[in-house]
């Protein structure tokens, strides 16, 4: 294989990697309120579905580049997930896992699938160029960072049964994702001129606070309800 190979593997690696995190939190706050025995299962099984997507996605990126409005609808879209998952986040369980409530095991599996693709638009537009239509290096790629991303979403659920804090970060981070990718839409940018431009970091920050806001307001309630009180 020739060093230009490599060259193009590692930026498919890197790429993936700066995407990393927000899959692995994803992953997290939908697998949590799994039995343990299924959250394995469910970030296995959601991250492969979210690979496959993408790699369908990157053949046919340059169809999806001219769909309207879809980083629009995508960052609308991911706003419903981050609240759904915030408020899966803080319900009340019953006895021991089997207790449960909040997500079943293919739930949260299309959860990840779909808030994966969502966020990985932009990044499937950067591994198309960096790759050149080739999908085994994109696959090579992808492979790599794969269990790395399996692996922290495994600790990160764990922290957040402990920390429940971390849900409210988690939704706050979702939503200023949400935020950037509403104003990176092109046909909104032509819409909003100016104005978009001035939203560049009110938009994303406000939606962050808010999401935070609300998981802390629902776990606020649910410890009001259990009598438990109020964390120092």
């Amino acid at each position: 294989m020739d060093p230009e190979f490599w060259t193009r593997w590692l930026a498919i690696v890197i790429l993936d990697l700066t995407l990393a995190g927000d899959n692995a939190l994803v992953i997290a706050l939908a697998v949590r309120t799994l039995p343990r025995r299924q959250q394995f299962w469910g970030r296995i099984w959601g991250s492969m579905g979210a690979v496959g997507l993408r790699l369908i996605f990157i053949t046919i990126i340059t169809y999806l580049l001219k769909i309207p409005l879809l980083q629009f609808v995508g960052g609308l879209l991911l706003i419903w997930i981050a609240v759904k998952l915030v408020r899966q986040g803080n319900e009340e369980g019953g006895e021991g896992e089997k207790g449960r409530r909040g997500t079943s095991l293919f739930e949260a599996i299309w959860i990840i699938i779909v808030a994966d693709v969502v966020m990985s638009l932009d990044n499937v537009l950067a591994v198309a160029g960096a790759a050149h239509g080739d999908l085994v290096l994109v696959a090579f790629g992808i492979a790599f960072s794969l269990p790395l991303v399996v692996w922290g979403s495994g600790i990160l659920a764990q922290l957040m049964n402990r920390f429940p804090w971390i849900i409210w970060l988690g939704g706050g981070i979702l939503g200023y994702v949400a935020g950037e990718m509403i104003l990176k839409d092109r046909v909104m940018g032509g819409w909003l001129g100016p104005v978009g431009e001035a939203l560049h970091y009110p938009l994303p920050v406000g939606l962050g606070l808010l999401l935070t806001a609300l998981g802390w307001w629902l776990a606020r309630g649910r410890r009001h309800r259990a009598g438990v009180p109020e964390a120092s």
